[in-house]
């Protein structure tokens, strides 16, 4: 019995080690064929002035009235964070900007700008200096600086924030295969055992180890490793403070729309979704009073840009005003109840293995397949099939019809399907 589980333990540890090390292989490939020949950077030739900004705006028209007149924004920064339903933001934001032959920033070769690296414009496919586009929306690691220079002045910059505790949660779960530090935690409740003692299985310079500690931070080019108490911290959401025009709060989705809607002078057609990339039940664990604590400690300087970003929030929920935001969102609702029953077969989202057509299949974690996704009805008026199809789509399907090549990305899903 010892020898059977000895060589099922060998064979684990053996598809692990092949995974760290084709994980770098990819990396050191893709790097290597991104490196950039563009000039060094510092002079005004190479970023994007507003005059020869493509700006389509007389093809656009708002949907406020003539009182209210204002042009629909169309130069948009969505800085993508990690699980917090911005993969949702991003499906609204491909179908505004497909349906007004918007220019995007993409990578290429795969769905993110070399992440975890800093963003720089080199990662930009086919960039060169004093290009201009008018939206950035693929998961980065934050450099204002280098974002800057791919957009007109007058782009609005929006990103989205989640409670740190759940977004802990979210992100344990679906990235530990994929963290080298986790794999040496025993026991059913990994999550528990390590935040019993998380400097016991953390190390800032181990492979991943950012998905572990204040991933908000992170993804915002930030030190990751402060204490809610260093000064720095403060100093850091000042600073982005200064950089994003609006800031969502992911508890707060329908609000966060309207809130979206209001500042792009959008209509509510543009701002109807799906949720997308949300998990299964079963696979959210439930933390128990302590837990929330001992994760609100561990990720500390997260909570400190949360609070302040949540209050900035609701305080242009008050100027919006409450009871014309209860409306709108009444009103959000109701639409998105209509697309539901016009798209969604039985109404709801299903299990990965109930999903009959791969093109509305998720991405899913290391190792299982705990997000869920959408069956289309097969019987519908023909007239909104195209809207439904493009609302039900994920992220890598609706980056491969806007053009983006994906090769890194189909490349490391094709080895974690066929060896996990």
């Amino acid at each position: 019995m010892s020898c059977v589980k000895e060589s099922k333990c060998t064979r684990v540890i053996r598809r692990l080690v092949l995974w760290v090390l084709l994980t770098n292989i990819m990396l050191v490939l893709y790097c290597f064929r991104n490196t950039t020949h563009v000039k060094m950077r510092g002079s005004q030739d190479d970023t994007c002035p507003l005059s020869v900004a493509r700006s389509p705006k007389q093809n656009v028209t708002s949907a406020k009235s003539q009182s209210e007149e204002c042009s629909p924004a169309l130069n948009i920064m969505f800085m993508k964070t990690h699980k917090t339903a911005s993969s949702t933001i991003l499906n609204i934001l491909f179908r505004f900007g497909e349906k007004h032959k918007l220019k995007f920033a993409f990578p290429d070769g795969r769905n993110d700008f070399c992440y975890p690296s800093p963003f720089l414009c080199s990662q930009v496919k086919g960039y060169t200096p004093g290009d201009c586009f008018n939206v950035v929306c693929n998961h980065m690691r934050f450099n204002h600086r280098e974002v800057a220079k791919l957009l007109p002045p007058d782009a609005v910059y929006i990103t989205i924030l989640r409670d740190p505790v759940d977004l802990f949660e979210s992100s344990f779960h679906y990235y530990h295969r994929a963290v080298p530090l986790t794999w040496r935690i025993r026991g059913e409740n990994k999550l528990a055992e390590f935040l019993d003692n998380p400097e016991r299985f953390y190390s800032s310079e181990a492979f991943n180890s950012f998905y572990l500690k204040n991933l908000l931070s992170f993804d915002f080019g930030l030190d990751n490793n402060l204490e809610a108490d260093d000064p720095r911290v403060l100093r850091d959401i000042h600073d982005l403070s200064e950089h994003f025009d609006l800031v969502l709060i992911a508890e707060y989705f329908e609000e966060s729309l309207i809130l979206l809607k209001d500042k792009l002078c959008w209509s509510m057609d543009d701002i109807l979704y799906f949720k997308l990339n949300a998990r299964k039940r079963s696979s959210v664990s439930q933390l128990t009073p302590e837990l929330r604590a001992k994760a609100l400690q561990w990720n500390g300087a997260d909570w400190r840009l949360y609070q302040h970003f949540n209050a900035s929030f609701w305080a242009r929920v008050e100027a919006y005003g409450r009871e014309r935001m209860s409306r709108e969102v009444e009103e959000l609702r109701r639409r998105n109840s209509e697309m539901k029953a016009v798209c969604i077969e039985d109404g709801g989202a299903v299990e990965a293995r109930k999903i009959q057509d791969r093109r509305f299949l998720p991405w899913q974690p290391v190792g299982e397949s705990s997000i869920l996704g959408y069956n289309m009805r097969k019987s519908m008026d023909p007239k909104f099939r195209t809207i439904c199809e493009k609302m039900l789509t994920p992220e890598i399907q609706y980056l491969s019809e806007l053009g983006v090549s994906l090769w890194l990305t189909r490349l490391w899903g094709w080895f974690k399907d066929a060896v996990f």
